[in-house]
């Protein structure tokens, strides 16, 4: 048995189901580029039966992707799989990965099938998929609630006809750690064929144990892990995958097991899909929280003084927290700036590095310094921004003075390619603004979360701005960065009624595409 583990990232797929987290294509690109930056074997870019939108995402990004296998998700259906197959068949290498349920929970109730009938599904699908390419995974899905005999019939069927991967998920979270490497192994150790495939497992988090059990699984046998960025997905989400690779490169010795993670590249790949999707990374998370590396206590500070393995079990640096000297400022050039861009993972055209020094050069007029993390919220603020129906230009408040005049806002903006203005008033400078806004655009949407939270330390920091709104049944989250956090504010309420906008008229492509 090979003491390599395989990193199979589902990001693009179940990362993008957790609520909030949708990408535009753009933004999934981008992702998708740092996922083969940060070492991943293989990427599940999405489920191309899903919505023409998805197809057409999963299609750009296996055009695109050279040094990294491209997984597309389909249920064990021949128009999911034919579909699939159309999606991946331009990556350097192709992957289908075909799924059915195999509990007896699942095949009454959802499927509302006998057990044989799903044994003939799943061996029927993977022969379809095996006529497209050799590398085929099948998922029995809701394994963990799964009967071990009958999970092994199905499993030793799938690899005659042609599985090269078989995955064993917990899809509710519902396994103890100890209970689900026993069903691991007793699958491997049971299954004639077992030893013509790479058995693999994806564990959502439901109790907390997503990573314990995919730890607990490579003990007895597995090698490949299913995990996203931050944990993100379904319900609770899934395995995280810095968790998981960091936990194979402390404890080395004890799992014997090695794997193709840069873990320096752990920390943006992070930060990059925080920015992405709008949602800050919790202070207290494991590896790529801000607090993973803070010490308040007055004992674990006199001990890390002393020695920093004291407290420390892995550097700052190895997960991609290293400061470098090259500190960017106003008085800095254009090729300081492409270099700081490169060593973070960003390739951009001439056309776009002028637009991020500029950025850099008037955000420099306004702090000391300009720390990574800066850089990284004015390319996805500038480059990876939606096409702009509606476009900011300007933005004037008058905060209450006590007068009884109540804070005013004043905007500019474009909407629909058309100048326009208005003043209106609110209850905070905020709520003007957004009322203005509002105005401008003609929409009246319902404003259900508000975030605020510094890019970095300091109180020259720019502030990020999360908004999520809702109008007509569409969710959409917004992002804007800015040193004025009305200005932040103001742009993230603009992008997010972008990403409205956008949704309709996708959805109004596909009811027309559908004819229904």
């Amino acid at each position: 048995m090979s003491d390599h583990v395989y990193f199979f990232d589902t990001t693009l797929r179940d990362g993008e189901q957790s609520p909030g987290a949708t990408m535009n294509l753009q933004e999934k690109l981008r992702l998708a580029h740092q996922l083969e930056v940060l070492g991943v074997d293989v990427m599940e870019a999405g489920f191309p039966a899903s919505s023409q939108g998805d197809f057409e995402s999963v299609q750009t990004i296996a055009r695109h992707a050279r040094n990294i296998q491209v997984a597309g998700l389909a249920r064990c259906v021949d128009s999911d799989i034919d579909r699939c197959w159309e999606a991946v068949r331009e990556a350097a290498s192709p992957r289908i990965h075909t799924f059915l349920s195999t509990s007896p929970l699942h095949m009454k109730f959802k499927l509302r099938k006998e057990p044989d009938q799903v044994l003939a599904m799943a061996v029927a699908g993977v022969k379809r998929c095996a006529g497209y390419t050799p590398n085929v995974e099948f998922s029995a899905e809701d394994a963990s609630r799964s009967e071990k005999d009958f999970l092994c019939r199905v499993v030793e069927a799938v690899i005659n006809a042609g599985a090269s991967v078989i995955n064993l998920p917990d899809t509710v979270g519902y396994a103890q750690p100890d209970e689900f490497a026993a069903l691991v192994k007793y699958v491997i150790e049971n299954t004639p064929n077992s030893d013509k495939a790479i058995f693999s497992v994806h564990c959502h988090n439901d109790l907390g144990l997503g990573v314990a059990n995919t730890l607990a699984a490579l003990r007895v046998g597995a090698r490949q892990v299913e995990v996203t960025l931050s944990g993100i997905g379904e319900r609770a989400g899934n395995a995280a995958l810095e968790e998981v690779a960091m936990a194979l490169k402390v404890r080395e010795g004890y799992y014997n097991l090695t794997h193709s993670i840069r873990t320096e590249q752990l920390y943006p790949s992070c930060r990059l899909l925080s920015m992405t999707i709008g949602q800050p990374i919790a202070m207290n998370k494991a590896i790529v929280g801000a607090n993973a590396f803070a010490h308040e206590s007055g004992i674990h500070q006199d001990g890390m003084l002393k020695n920093r393995e004291t407290y420390e079990i892995m550097t700052p640096q190895s997960v991609g927290r290293a400061q470098t000297d090259l500190v960017l400022g106003k008085h800095s050039g254009r090729n300081a700036v492409k270099t700081k861009l490169e060593s973070m993972g960003y390739t951009l055209d001439d056309q776009q590095l002028n637009l991020i020094f500029d950025a850099v050069k008037s955000l420099a007029d306004k702090k000391k310094s300009v720390q990574d993390d800066d850089l990284v919220a004015l390319v996805l603020e500038e480059i990876y921004r939606l096409p702009d129906r509606f476009r900011l230009r300007n933005v004037s408040v008058q905060s209450s003075d006590g007068s009884g005049v109540p804070p005013t806002a004043a905007i500019l903006m474009d909407v629909d390619g058309m100048e326009c203005s208005a003043a209106g008033f609110g209850v905070g400078p905020v709520d003007a603004v957004f009322n203005v806004i509002a105005q401008l655009v003609g929409r009246e949407p319902e404003l259900q979360q508000y975030l605020v939270h510094a890019v970095t330390g300091g109180t020259d920091a720019q502030g990020e701005v999360t908004v999520r709104l809702r109008d007509k049944g569409i969710n959409a989250i917004g992002r804007g960065t800015h040193p004025d956090v009305i200005v932040a504010s103001a742009r993230a309420y603009v992008n997010a009624l972008n990403r409205l906008a956008k949704a309709e008229r996708d959805g109004e492509r596909s009811h027309c595409q559908h004819g229904d």
